[in-house]
């Protein structure tokens, strides 16, 4: 018992990180009248995922954690291009850049421990545990969107395409976590819900007053 409620402490911690990047985001967009990337949105997005990575670990459940892995990069990036990452003390630069790694190399030292306790889940059944990993690949990759559309750009932008990815993915996760009965995943994912369609709103009123100053 007091193991699982430690699991879904860190569990709403991260999604509690996740939500405020959200709300920051949000908040300094409606000030500007139109959608920023803010440096804090990177941070709190860090801290989020090294938690809900740790969370999916404690469920045993690979379709979170491999969510985490796929936009972890991302957010280091998107720090770099902020100006935020050489401000860090290189202590911790090294512990963040060498995390994932170390965290590869102990599923591939123990890789037969890892398929039972993921991929042979006896609450996660394959077919869901394919549904699960598809949405969190698909959520995820609005990071990889973003970070093409950032590089191109040559600054760190959330375009109209990050936010209908993340519309997609969301209700996608919504329907997993709904599934597996996980509060967590429901709750953190149903706020982001708002935001991201308030974005597109701002997206699409700031494309307007551009063309009504042609």
């Amino acid at each position: 018992m007091g193991e699982h409620l430690l699991t879904l402490a860190i569990g709403f911690l991260a999604q509690g990180f996740f939500s405020a990047r959200m709300l920051v985001q949000w908040i300094l967009s409606e000030r500007a009248k139109q959608v920023l990337s803010p440096s804090l949105f990177w941070i709190l997005s860090l801290a989020g995922a090294y938690l809900l990575c740790l969370y999916g670990w404690l469920r045993h459940d690979f379709a979170i954690v491999l969510g985490q892995f796929i936009s972890y990069y991302i957010y280091l990036w998107n720090l770099k291009m902020k100006g935020v990452w050489r401000h860090i003390a290189w202590p911790l630069r090294a512990l963040l850049l060498l995390t994932p790694i170390v965290a590869i190399g102990f599923v591939m030292e123990n890789a037969g421990e890892f398929v039972d306790r993921f991929l042979r889940n006896e609450e996660v059944p394959l077919w869901l545990l394919l549904f699960g990993s598809a949405g969190q690949i698909l959520f995820t990759l609005r990071f990889v969107y973003q970070w093409l559309y950032s590089n191109h750009e040559g600054e760190s932008r959330l375009p109209a395409g990050f936010w209908i990815i993340s519309l997609v993915g969301s209700l996608t996760i919504v329907a997993y976590g709904l599934m597996r009965l996980d509060i967590v995943l429901i709750v953190g994912q149903s706020f982001g819900l708002v935001a991201y369609i308030r974005n597109l709103c701002l997206i699409k009123n700031e494309k307007k007053r551009e063309r009504l100053s042609a």
